[in-house]
């Protein structure tokens, strides 16, 4: 297993795929690219065999925050704690990069995987697209 970090989507083609695969072909996700990924950094997770298994991306945002999202697991490679790796690995990027905190927005589904990574939620729940989500953030 090995997870690579690179800038921009364009780095990372397969990083496109999980997410087309996950977010727009399996949950229906109309918007799913936009313009951060062009200076995100973005991580991948292959595992054996050099298959793209995992993705995620970090960014700062204009209120220098560094947020984490578009964490993706192909569906044979789910419930290996990939998803925790590819966190783990954006979270340290954060640090890398001088960050103290992290946040996400979380599909309300998965809030429970992400308050066992450390992560709290604040604020209301709100739809992004069709889906519930609510924002979480945790101190690093």
């Amino acid at each position: 297993m090995d997870i690579r970090i690179t800038r921009g989507l364009e780095a990372a083609p397969e990083a496109a795929e999980i997410r087309k695969a996950v977010f727009v072909e399996e949950q229906g996700f109309e918007n799913e690219f936009d313009d951060i990924d062009g200076y995100a950094f973005h991580a991948v997770l292959f595992a054996e065999n050099n298959i793209p298994a995992a993705c995620g991306r970090l960014y700062l945002s204009e209120e220098n925050r560094f947020i984490i999202g578009r964490i993706a697991v192909m569906k044979p490679f789910r419930r290996k704690g990939f998803g925790e790796k590819i966190v783990t690995a954006l979270e340290s990027k954060a640090r890398e990069l001088g960050g103290t905190e992290t946040e996400l927005s979380a599909q309300v589904r998965a809030k429970g995987f992400y308050q066992r990574l450390g992560y709290s939620p604040f604020g209301e729940e709100y739809f992004d697209e069709y889906c519930p989500h609510i924002a979480m953030r945790k101190k690093l």
